[in-house]
């Protein structure tokens, strides 16, 4: 799902991605779109579909990443997350249940719970008193999602997310209460936040051991194309990263192949396509050469172009491994797609 943190993909028109890239659904993050433009524009907009210009799904993160990744201007207590915008300084809580408030006038068609996202490295006592917390919250924003009704005429989801650290016994015990809570999706939270990636992987297969089979799973902010490829060989249904873009814009191509630093000087005379006998995510076939130079002159649409074919390569990786989950070879591809989309080039 591409990250259109503030209600924009960046560097990514709404029309490149339902007709190039074909996103089913987007992200918008509610710390960011509370802040900017704020409640009142979007109520009177109808909601983020709207304001954006997008008819199809929006997802919406409910903060608590942001929150947590402001470190020292902010503190959470049982209330809630007390902290300063990033913007102005100014003061705000999020508790669950306005967080669920928000996310009714923002509209979004899967909504999020708030949550305390542990630090990859916490030791076993504060992972175990932060996941107590986001239980504590879930049941509250549970409740508040259940006792109120859309704003715009449809019906919005909503998605508890597992916590607990890399500590199999607090994840399968948040697996567990999730679970009992019958929500229409689950997501896996607190993960690639600087643990090492096999235990991510492992906490995954402990996750989805006791999620529902017939429930999406929503695995939050992965990752590469490798770690997606594992993510779904464990039963993953759902991701979102903001490296396609975010790394695009920095020069970071992702190809069937492997990856490309397109500043690199080994570009400057190759006129081949970005992917050579791959799909084709922007209006024609740019070379290596003409992109190079685009990012060496700084020009801005060397950005665009790469997130846009990086975005498009995302999806054709997971349309591709939906097709060989269906033919019953998925295990076979995925260990030849690793190993290719991990060299570089």
């Amino acid at each position: 799902m591409p990250v259109g943190t503030v209600g924009s993909v960046k560097a990514v028109h709404q029309h490149e991605l339902r007709d190039d890239i074909k996103a089913q659904i987007i992200l918008g993050n509610t710390y960011h779109i509370y802040l900017r433009p704020g409640l009142e524009i979007l109520r009177q907009a109808g909601g983020l579909h709207k304001f954006i210009g997008w008819e199809r799904p929006i997802l919406t993160d409910s903060g608590g990443f942001q929150v947590f990744s402001l470190s020292g201007n902010r503190k959470l207590k049982e209330e809630g997350a007390y902290f300063r915008s990033h913007i102005d300084g100014s003061k705000h809580l999020f508790t669950p249940e306005g967080v669920v408030d928000i996310q009714r006038i923002i509209g979004a068609d899967i909504m999020m719970a708030l949550d305390e996202c542990t630090p990859g490295d916490a030791d076993y006592e504060y992972a175990k008193k932060s996941l107590g917390l986001t239980h504590r919250w879930l049941k509250r924003g549970w409740s508040q999602y259940n006792s109120t009704e859309g704003l715009y005429g449809y019906r919005q989801t909503f998605f508890p997310i597992v916590q607990g650290c890399v500590y199999p016994d607090l994840r399968r015990e948040s697996a567990k209460f999730v679970t009992d809570l019958n929500a229409d999706g689950n997501a896996i939270g607190g993960l690639a936040v600087g643990e090492p990636t096999e235990k991510m992987y492992e906490m995954i297969e402990i996750v989805n051991d006791i999620l529902p089979n017939d429930r999406p799973r929503y695995l939050m902010g992965v990752g590469t194309p490798a770690n997606i490829l594992e993510a779904i060989d464990r039963g993953v249904d759902m991701m979102d990263c903001v490296m396609p873009t975010r790394n695009g814009r920095n020069g970071m191509l992702f190809t069937r192949n492997g990856i490309m630093n397109m500043r690199n000087k080994k570009w400057a005379d190759d006129f081949s396509a970005l992917d050579p006998g791959g799909p084709t995510y922007v209006d024609e076939v740019y070379s290596k050469a003409y992109v190079r130079h685009l990012f060496i002159a700084n020009e801005l649409l060397a950005m665009q172009i790469a997130s846009i074919h990086n975005l498009g390569f995302y999806l054709w990786l997971v349309e591709e491994a939906r097709k060989h989950i269906e033919t019953g070879d998925f295990p076979s591809w995925k260990k030849e797609m690793v190993t290719r989309v991990t060299q570089r080039m």
